[in-house]
């Protein structure tokens, strides 16, 4: 889905990254050629459609269903935007875990393991390029990759994330 984020006009790119880890989670895949395409060429109601197909997804979970194939709902819901506007949409559903980036889950697993406090004091951001790159940025000017940090224990990235940048 990386690939698709480049070719998106600015507005369409922030929406698509709002909802991208949900859609990956209902199966959907951006990097297929005739999603990509529907995607692009829709023009209008983007987010009305993504919020709908994922309002769908949670009556699909409260009623034993599942969605059979993802990718074609998408693009047909993309085809007819006018039909697939959110009815019940809330900004709630986003906090499903399985919908959030790795850059978030690494944020909140930061606040429980050091605490609020510490984490805000030492980490300036946790953020991925269009590129799929994920990395942490701290206060000290250090960087890490996302991957690299997941590897060491969290005694050792306090550590890390402490030291000045000459040290």
């Amino acid at each position: 889905m990386t690939l698709l984020l480049g070719e998106l006009e600015e507005i369409e790119r922030e929406i698509y990254k709002k909802y991208r880890y949900a859609l990956i989670h209902l199966g959907i895949d951006g990097d297929r050629e005739d999603v990509r395409e529907a995607i692009l060429n829709c023009h209008e109601g983007l987010e009305g459609v993504f919020q709908r197909i994922i309002e769908y997804w949670f009556w699909t979970q409260q009623n034993d269903r599942i969605i059979d194939y993802p990718n074609a709902l998408l693009i047909n819901a993309l085809a007819d935007v006018n039909k697939w506007q959110p009815r019940n949409w809330k900004d709630s559903y986003l906090d499903n875990p399985n919908f959030k980036s790795p850059c978030q889950l690494w944020w909140e697993e930061a606040a429980n393991v050091w605490g609020l406090e510490i984490r805000n004091s030492l980490v300036m951001d946790v953020t991925e390029t269009e590129s799929g790159y994920a990395y942490i940025l701290f206060t000290n000017g250090k960087t890490i990759s996302l991957q690299q940090a997941k590897n060491l224990d969290w005694q050792k990235l306090l550590e890390f994330a402490q030291t000045s940048r000459g040290g």
